[in-house]
């Protein structure tokens, strides 16, 4: 991907890719060691990772996930929505208790840069499932107080486009047969590493 390229989630070097990686780590390892988050000065970094960026960050252990956060939108320099990701993965994700320093050797880091997401325009279902891209897409789903998405990582266990949409649903707080009229799909793609 070149750093040219629109649609492409950055267009980030392997450089800046480790870059993001090691604040990753350092987030979540300076809170443990000192009880205070971590923070950076953006000035220190290359151009790209101080523009707005959207990011997921999501820890595994023993290839089992053990913490997920992320932002949607770019809203703040994208080394900071990393930074600010992991250390939310680590101790604000509500499905696990806050990592402990012993965790911390046996934690694997993903990071997912998304582009701006886009709408799509579906007549009904079936049009929508059409327009899916399996393995490309990750979508955010939105009806009145409903919300969820599914980064593209996540088409390896579910890479049925029925579903992934149904499951999707479900995490939004939605039936699986749930439609109407009013349901608001946008789709974007992630450079994962």
């Amino acid at each position: 991907m070149s750093s040219t390229d629109t649609n492409a989630p950055g267009g980030l070097c392997e450089e800046e890719k480790t870059l993001l990686r090691r604040v990753a780590r350092d987030a979540i390892e300076h809170t443990l060691q000192h009880g205070t988050p971590y923070s950076v000065d953006t000035a220190h970094y290359p151009r790209l990772l101080r523009e707005p960026g959207a990011s997921f960050v999501t820890l595994k252990k023993h290839g089992k996930l053990r913490g997920c956060i992320g932002s949607l939108e770019a809203r703040r320099p994208l080394v900071e929505d990393v930074l600010h990701n992991a250390h939310a993965a680590a101790f604000a994700d509500p499905r696990f208790p806050p990592v402990s320093a012993q965790e911390l050797p046996e934690l694997t880091f993903h990071l997912s840069i998304l582009t701006p997401a886009e709408p799509l325009q579906f007549t009904s279902e079936t049009d929508l499932l059409r327009q899916i891209r399996p393995g490309i897409d990750g979508l955010i789903l939105e009806d009145d107080l409903h919300r969820g998405t599914f980064l593209p990582a996540v088409w390896e266990s579910l890479p049925d486009a029925v579903q992934f949409l149904q499951h999707l649903k479900q995490k939004a707080g939605l039936p699986v047969d749930y439609w109407s009229d009013t349901l608001k799909i946008s789709r974007y793609t992630t450079d994962s590493f």
